[in-house]
């Protein structure tokens, strides 16, 4: 039985504003558009998604118990090389590679997840340098504003 194959349509370029938003929620999002479940030409074996250009990384939200107590590791392999960072400390030095890092994360771990993450262009500030792709600004509200405490008004 023959099987037909949809042609990829040329990928779109999508701009998130990263402030307020919280990580695990902003990360789950981008790794959607970046592996194109959002499409109706979905296959999991093909790589459809979109270009994703996230903004102000250094403005994401965080509980204040979340700062505390996460904390990333790493190990090289060795005995006793295991590196233990913790978030606030990651979040200061660097912001984007922590938002790459999420969402590398919740990327199923197979061939595609390299394309995928060629795809993913986080900035630390709110300037970027694909202006010339003109990526449509995506707006993705966020539940609650953890720093205040209060619930935003979702205009969808």
């Amino acid at each position: 039985m023959k099987t037909s194959t949809p042609k990829p349509e040329a990928p779109r370029w999508l701009l998130i504003d990263a402030d307020g938003q919280i990580l695990g929620r902003l990360a789950a999002r981008v790794a959607l558009l970046l592996r194109g479940k959002h499409k109706p030409a979905f296959s999991p074996h093909q790589a459809f998604g979109d270009h994703v250009v996230i903004i102000n990384a250094e403005k994401l939200s965080f509980t204040p118990a979340k700062f505390r107590r996460k904390t990333y590791y790493s190990h090289s392999g060795y005995l006793g090389h295991m590196r233990a960072t913790p978030l606030q400390k990651m979040f200061d030095e660097a912001p984007a590679e922590l938002i790459t890092r999420s969402i590398r994360n919740m990327l199923p771990a197979n061939r595609l997840r390299p394309v995928s993450l060629k795809r993913l262009h986080v900035f630390k500030g709110a300037t970027h340098t694909f202006e010339a792709q003109k990526p449509v600004l995506l707006r993705l509200t966020p539940l609650r504003d953890v720093r205040s405490g209060q619930a935003t008004s979702s205009s969808s």
